[in-house]
C-alpha cells in the first residue's frame, strides 16, 4: 500500500500517521527458508543488501512485510544517497558496505503471517502483529516497526521530525 502525503495532521477517523522514511520501498518474504527482498517494482534487492536479508531469516516461513530500507550517516539522519550507493554492490562489495553503514528494513504492514493472507486483517491488528514478529535479539538489527506516530482519531501529539504519510486500513 502506498502512504498518500498530507498537509494537516489532523487525522479522519480510521486513518494514522506514519513519518515519511527518505529509502527505497520493499517487500520481503519468507518462504521455505529463503528470503526475498523486492523493491516495490519486482526488483531482487538481496544480494545489494545482505544485512536486511539476515535480519529477515527471523521471520516465520511463509510471512511477508512491506516496507522501507533506509540508511543512517554518522550523524544519525538518513542518508538516501549511501542508500542509493548500494543498489549495484554484490559479494564482499555489498558486505563492505553493509558493515559500514548497515541499512535497515523498517517495517510498515504485515502482508502473510505463516501462510496466513493478513491484507483483509483491520489495519491495527496487522500493526499489532507485525511488531511482535519482528522483536528480535540484539545481535540481529536490520528489521525493526516502525511507530503508528498518529492516534486513530484526531490530532497528532507531537510534530514528527519528517513529514507524515498515512495510511487507510
Amino acid at each position: 500500500m502506498l502512504a498518500t502525503p498530507v498537509s494537516d495532521r489532523v487525522l479522519r477517523p480510521g486513518w494514522a500517521g506514519e513519518p515519511k522514511w527518505d529509502g527505497f520501498r520493499a517487500l520481503v518474504s519468507v518462504d521455505a527458508g529463503q528470503v526475498v527482498l523486492r523493491s516495490r517494482r519486482g526488483t531482487e534487492m538481496g544480494p545489494a543488501f545482505p544485512e536486511a536479508v539476515a535480519g529477515a531469516v527471523q521471520l516465520p516461513d511463509a510471512t511477508a512485510l512491506d516496507g522501507e530500507l533506509v540508511v543512517w550517516d554518522a550523524a544519525g539522519r538518513l542518508a538516501f544517497e549511501q542508500l542509493q550507493n548500494r543498489l549495484q554492490r554484490r559479494g564482499a562489495g555489498a558486505a563492505r558496505a553493509a558493515d559500514e553503514r548497515p541499512a535497515h528494513f523498517v517495517v510498515f504492514d504485515l502482508l502473510r503471517l505463516s501462510g496466513t493472507d493478513a491484507t483483509r486483517w483491520p489495519y491495527r491488528r496487522r500493526r499489532a502483529r507485525a511488531r511482535v514478529r519482528v522483536r528480535r535479539p540484539s545481535t540481529v538489527r536490520p528489521v525493526g516497526a516502525v511507530p503508528v506516530d498518529c492516534p486513530p482519531r484526531g490530532r497528532c501529539a507531537r510534530r514528527p521530525p519528517m513529514p507524515t504519510s498515512c495510511a487507510s486500513g
